[in-house]
C-alpha cells in the first residue's frame, strides 16, 4: 500500500485524534507536531507530501512557519488552517502560494476533501477525461459518417480540437492513440469531401468563406467609422495553436465573435496569403496583376506584393480610410510598432503579418535541436505558447486593446505533423513543396493525392501550358521522390508541413476582440 505523507501542524494537536484515524483508514499516514519551529526541522529531514498549518499558534506563527517551508521546499502543498476569518490573513497565505485554506471548525471530510483536491487532482481529472471520452467516442465515430457540409465538418473538427486539447493532459498514452487513430481517419473523410466539392466551391461561390472571400466577407463588416481596427495574421497559425494561446490574451481582450473560413489549395503562404489580400483567386492575381505574382519556380520572395493587393482590394471595394501594413519578422520591428501603435489609431485599417509560428514550422523541418523540442503536435503547441508569452506580438495585443482598437486575429493556413511518405516523379521544372506539387507529366500514388489535371478549374495558374497540373497530399502523407527515397523520407518524417488537404490546413479560424 503506498501511503501519502501528513504533518499536521497545530499547537493543539491532542484534539485531533480522531481526525489522524479517519485519515488512517484512508492510507493516509500523519506526523503530528505542536509548533512551527520542530515543523521546519521536520520538514528538512523527513519526504512529506503535504502540511496542515494551523495559522494561529504561539512562537512561530502560522504565516512564518509558511514562509520557512516555502523557503525550504517550494513545490510542498501547504493546506492553512484558521479560526481567523480576516481578509489581510486570507490574503498574505494566498500570496504565499498555499494550496488551500480551510476555517475551523474542520471535519474529517472537510480535510478528505482538500487532500484529493490537491494530491489527486491529476488522476481525478484524468478519469473524468477518460470517462467522457470513452462516452463520446462512439458518437464521434459515428457522426463523421453523416457530415453533409462545411458546417458540419467545422463543427466536428472543433469538437476534435477540444478532445484533442483535453486527452494531452494524460500520462496514459493509449487513449491518446486511440483519438490519434479516430483523428487521422477523420482526415481520410475530410480529403474525399474536399475532392467531391471544392471545384464547385471555388468555380461557384457556393461553399464555405476561401481566403479570396475572407476580407471583403469577414473584416470589412468589421471596420466601423472611427473605430481603430487591428488586422493581425499570424502565418501558418493552426486552431489549436490558437485555443493555447487564448488563455494569455484574456486578460486584455474579451472575444465577440469567432468565426471560421477555409484556405484554398494550395495552403502555402504564396496562395493563400495573396489571394487574402487581393481578394482574388490565384488565377485571377496571375493575369491581373502580372507585375506581381511569381510562379513557383520562379526566384524572389513571392509574398513581396500584400499591401499593394490590399490597396488594390480595399479601393476595389469602396474602403477609402487610411491603411497601414506591417511585416514583423524580426524583434526591432515589433518593438518600434509598439511604441508607434497610438500614430495608428486615425486608420481604418493597421495590418500586421506575423512569420514566427511558419518560422518554427520550417526550423523543425531544418534543425534538430527544433525536432527535439516539437516532436509532436503536443510540444508544438506547447512551443507556441512558450514562444507568445513572452512575445512582442503578445505586447502589441496588450497595448492595441489599451488604446482602444478591436484586433481582428486570424491566419492564411494551418500545418500538419506529417506521417507517411507518398513517392512522387516530377521532372526539375516541378516544385518543390512537400505537401503539393505543381508540374507536367507527374507521376504519383492515386490513392494518396488529390489531383487537378486542369489547374483553371481550381483557379490556379498553368505554369507549363497544356500539360500542367497539380497534386494535393491528403490526410498526413507527404511527397519524396523515387531518388533517394529512404534518406528524404526519414529527413522528413514527423515534421510540420503544408500545402495540402487537411482539417488543420484547411479550416482557419478568424476572431474578434473587443477591449476589456
Amino acid at each position: 500500500m503506498n501511503w501519502i505523507k501528513i504533518l499536521w501542524v497545530d499547537d493543539e494537536i491532542e484534539m485531533l485524534k480522531p481526525h489522524f484515524l479517519f485519515l488512517k483508514e484512508r492510507s493516509y499516514d500523519t506526523t503530528p507536531c505542536t509548533n512551527g519551529l520542530d515543523a521546519i526541522s521536520l520538514i528538512e529531514s523527513n519526504d512529506f507530501d503535504i502540511v496542515l498549518l494551523d495559522e494561529n499558534m504561539p512562537g512561530l506563527n502560522g504565516l512564518e512557519t509558511l514562509d520557512q517551508i516555502k523557503n525550504r521546499k517550494p513545490d510542498l502543498p501547504v493546506v492553512m488552517i484558521t479560526k481567523n476569518e480576516e481578509e489581510q490573513i486570507m490574503d498574505k497565505a494566498i500570496g504565499a502560494k498555499i494550496s488551500d485554506y480551510l476555517i475551523k471548525p474542520v471535519n474529517p471530510n472537510q480535510i478528505l476533501s482538500s487532500l484529493k483536491k490537491i494530491l489527486d487532482h491529476k488522476s481525478l481529472i484524468a478519469n473524468k477525461i477518460m470517462y467522457n471520452y470513452q462516452k463520446q467516442f462512439r458518437e464521434i465515430s459515428q457522426s463523421l459518417i453523416d457530415l453533409k457540409n462545411h458546417n458540419e465538418w467545422v463543427e466536428y473538427f472543433k469538437k476534435l480540437m477540444y478532445w484533442e486539447l483535453e486527452l494531452q493532459s494524460l500520462e496514459d498514452l493509449s487513449m491518446f492513440e486511440t483519438f490519434e487513430t479516430q483523428k487521422q481517419e477523420a482526415n481520410i473523410q475530410f480529403a474525399k469531401f474536399i475532392e467531391n466539392n471544392y471545384q464547385d466551391w471555388i468555380e461557384r461561390n457556393s461553399g464555405p468563406i476561401l481566403s479570396h472571400q475572407a476580407f471583403e466577407k469577414l473584416v470589412v463588416p468589421e471596420l466601423k467609422e472611427h473605430k481603430p481596427s487591428l488586422l493581425i495574421m499570424i502565418d501558418n497559425l493552426r486552431f489549436d495553436q490558437w485555443k493555447t494561446i487564448l488563455p494569455e490574451i484574456k486578460d486584455y481582450c474579451r472575444i465577440e465573435s469567432e468565426n471560421n473560413y477555409f484556405s484554398i489549395l494550395p495552403t502555402t503562404t504564396q496562395y493563400s496569403r495573396n489571394a487574402f489580400f487581393a481578394g482574388l483567386t490565384p488565377l485571377e492575381i496571375s493575369k491581373t496583376y502580372t507585375q506581381w505574382w511569381k510562379n513557383d519556380m520562379d526566384e524572389g520572395g513571392k509574398n513581396q506584393y500584400e499591401f499593394d493587393f490590399l490597396k488594390e482590394q480595399c479601393e476595389r471595394l469602396g474602403f477609402n480610410r487610411p491603411l497601414s501594413y506591417h511585416k514583423i519578422t524580426q524583434l526591432n520591428k515589433s518593438q518600434q510598432l509598439i511604441k508607434n501603435l497610438q500614430n495608428h489609431a486615425h486608420e481604418g485599417l493597421t495590418t500586421i503579418v506575423y512569420n514566427f509560428v511558419d518560422m518554427i514550422s520550417h526550423a523543425k523541418t531544418e534543425m534538430e535541436v527544433i525536432k527535439e523540442l516539437a516532436p509532436n503536435n503536443k510540444a508544438y503547441r506547447s512551443l507556441t505558447a512558450s514562444w507568445f508569452k513572452n512575445s512582442p506580438l503578445k505586447d502589441i495585443i496588450k497595448k492595441a486593446s489599451s488604446i482602444g482598437f478591436q484586433i481582428l486575429l486570424t491566419t492564411d493556413h494551418g500545418t500538419i505533423n506529417v506521417r507517411y511518405p507518398s513517392e512522387v516523379i516530377g521532372d526539375k521544372e516541378t516544385s518543390i513543396n512537400l505537401r503539393y506539387k505543381s508540374g507536367k507529366s507527374l507521376t504519383y500514388e492515386t490513392k494518396d493525392v488529390i489531383s487537378c489535371k486542369s489547374p483553371e478549374t481550381f483557379k490556379l495558374p498553368s505554369f507549363y501550358g497544356l500539360n500542367s497540373s497539380y497534386i494535393f497530399a491528403k490526410s498526413d502523407s507527404y511527397f519524396v521522390y523515387k531518388n533517394n527515397f529512404n534518406h528524404y523520407a526519414k529527413l522528413f518524417n514527423n515534421t510540420f508541413q503544408h500545402g495540402g488537404v487537411s482539417l488543420e490546413e484547411m479550416i482557419i479560424p478568424f476572431v474578434v476582440l473587443k477591449p476589456r
